[in-house]
């Protein structure tokens, strides 16, 4: 896989996963079923996995490319802010989006 093609994989899975915890509303980190709707917390706390979890990927296919660069906080704070922009959509669909009422 070419350097352009991980970044573009990279984001593409930031972007659905900063969107999931959103998304499904009664499953834990989308695989474990729940019997109730997940309360704003838990929604948080899928949100700091599903960052770790794109990050254990980018840095995966970074030391597949070459070596992996030191990484200081500015670092996190920027693709933190990042994924948390990405997960706008799904948080206004969740909790902003007008829904019909039957």
């Amino acid at each position: 896989m070419s350097l352009t093609a991980s970044v573009w994989l990279v984001i593409g899975v930031a972007f659905v996963a900063a969107n999931l915890p959103f998304l499904v509303d009664r499953h834990l980190l989308g695989v474990w079923p729940l019997k109730a709707p997940k309360p704003f917390a838990v929604r948080l706390a899928e949100l700091l996995v599903f960052y770790l979890l794109v990050g254990a990927l980018g840095l995966a296919l970074e030391s597949r490319a070459g070596q992996v660069a030191p990484q200081g906080w500015e670092f996190y704070a920027v693709t933190g802010a990042l994924f948390l922009t990405f997960s706008f959509p799904g948080f206004v669909w969740r909790y902003l989006g007008k829904r019909r009422r039957g």
